[in-house]
């Protein structure tokens, strides 16, 4: 935890706010602060500063805390993403929130298993928890959205166009002819298939919408690895 997120809900003054839980065990057991210390804060949605421990017990932390210093930029990317497996799918929503994504849309595909849609990480708490610690690793404030659509052809023919309308938007997929490109500075879309990638179908209902294929060469990437590759090789704020 590089920075400890604060919420509405934390704050019992303008300045003051009351760390429990998960952040107070971080400040116990990792950074062992003791009343006096200062450690970087943020509020959500706003902006970031520090936090002095005025009070420091068992189960609470009060803070004193001043927030002057913006959280970094969005990177301009609408990230449409097949529903990942379970098992990863926590540290994918933990790169995507560390990397700047703000805006990640969760589709359905051929090769997604029905069962993945059914895991408890999907709820709105799992979700804003895995969000959390990926803002706090990277120091932001900024939450991004998360959107789910369960049916694919609907979204691809009813959303989809109105998405990359005006961006540059790409579908990453092994295969493709024009390599993955670089140093993007404009708002883009950019998908990216299940384990297995997309079906020959679903891609060209993809290039029907308006993206690209692309690739990243011959080597064949899990999705957990495909996504911050990807991301970072378009867009240089993330270097």
């Amino acid at each position: 935890m590089n920075l400890a997120l604060l919420f509405d809900e934390d704050f019992i003054a303008p300045d003051r706010a009351i760390l429990s839980g998960r952040r107070l065990a971080h400040l116990h057991s990792v950074i062992k602060v003791v009343a006096g210390d200062t450690v970087p804060v943020g509020r959500e949605g706003g902006q970031m500063g520090t936090g002095v421990v005025v009070r420091l017990t068992d189960t609470e932390a009060e803070l004193q805390v001043t927030l002057d210093q913006p959280p970094p930029a969005p990177l301009p990317l609408t990230l449409v993403l097949a529903m990942p497996r379970p098992k990863m799918f926590r540290r994918i929503l933990q790169t995507c929130a560390a990397l700047g994504v703000k805006d990640l849309w969760l589709i359905n595909s051929y090769k997604v298993e029905k069962s993945f849609w059914q895991t408890p990480w999907l709820s709105d708490q799992q979700v804003r928890e895995n969000l959390t610690l990926g803002l706090e690793q990277s120091k932001d404030t900024l939450m991004p959205r998360v959107q789910i659509r369960k049916l694919f052809k609907p979204f691809v023919e009813d959303e989809l166009p109105s998405l990359v309308a005006g961006r540059k938007a790409l579908v990453a997929h092994p295969g493709a002819s024009t390599p993955c490109p670089t140093h993007l500075n404009q708002p883009t879309v950019l998908c990216i298939g299940p384990e297995g990638g997309f079906t020959d179908y679903e891609v060209g209902k993809l290039e029907d919408a308006g993206c690209q294929g692309v690739h990243l060469g011959p080597r064949i990437l899990r999705v957990e690895t495909a996504v911050p590759v990807l991301v970072s090789r378009l867009f240089d704020a993330c270097l």
